[in-house]
């Protein structure tokens, strides 16, 4: 495998390896050893290291004295905690979208990416339904223009990531749910009604957190 910038190689390398963690073909509790991914992927040590400095920053993974990386264990109080902040983060962006769009051809946008994801559930394709979740995400960080709420959130994706496919990969029909709760927050916004798209996501906080304890569960 060869890598490229744009991105940075340790960052090129992070990617991989989380996408790997995401899908579960690595295990919770299993090894990263350096030397194993430097040979596969055909890269320094040293970038591998800076690699896995990133996934610990993104919670995926946790690095042990003597023991080295491994990925990290989702628990119910890791879902539980995980859920708690970022649906707080969420509303924030919310009522940064509903208070400072401007015209409704900045809201298009949203509609695009309403849009992807149908495609995406229709195909029953998990990977790009979720990228294009997080997408949604993205389109609002404008709107907030606050770089400190864009870059917690970030870190925060790939274990929000791991959280979706965990339950998404039990229950497809799911992601109808997701696109009529994205439906329901868009009309909020349009509205400017920060109440009503913070129940709308409190509502999808809960319910999301309660389907992946029952994936969690059912392991």
């Amino acid at each position: 495998m060869t890598f490229k910038a744009p991105d940075s190689l340790a960052e090129q390398i992070a990617q991989h390896l989380a996408k790997r963690i995401i899908r579960r073909e690595l295990k919770e509790g299993e090894r990263i050893q350096e030397i194993k991914v430097t040979q596969a992927l055909n890269v320094s040590r040293g970038s591998v290291r800076e690699a896995l400095l990133i996934l610990e920053r993104r919670h995926l993974i946790v690095i042990l004295p003597r023991r080295g990386a491994q990925v990290s264990e989702l628990t119910a109080q890791h879902v539980s905690n995980l859920y708690e902040l970022v649906i707080y983060l969420y509303i924030m962006l919310a009522h940064a979208v509903a208070r400072n769009w401007r015209r409704e051809s900045e809201l298009q946008g949203f509609i695009d990416i309403q849009q992807q994801m149908l495609a995406c559930m229709q195909r029953e394709d998990i990977d790009g339904f979720v990228e294009s979740s997080f997408d949604v995400m993205r389109a609002a960080f404008p709107f907030a223009n606050n770089l400190y709420l864009q870059e917690t959130l970030e870190n925060l994706l790939p274990a929000i990531s791991r959280t979706y496919h965990l339950a998404l990969e039990r229950r497809k029909g799911e992601m109808n749910q997701f696109v009529s709760t994205f439906a329901n927050l868009l009309q909020a916004i349009i509205a400017r009604d920060e109440a009503a798209a913070s129940a709308v996501l409190n509502a999808y906080g809960e319910h999301n957190r309660a389907l992946v304890l029952a994936a969690l569960a059912e392991r």
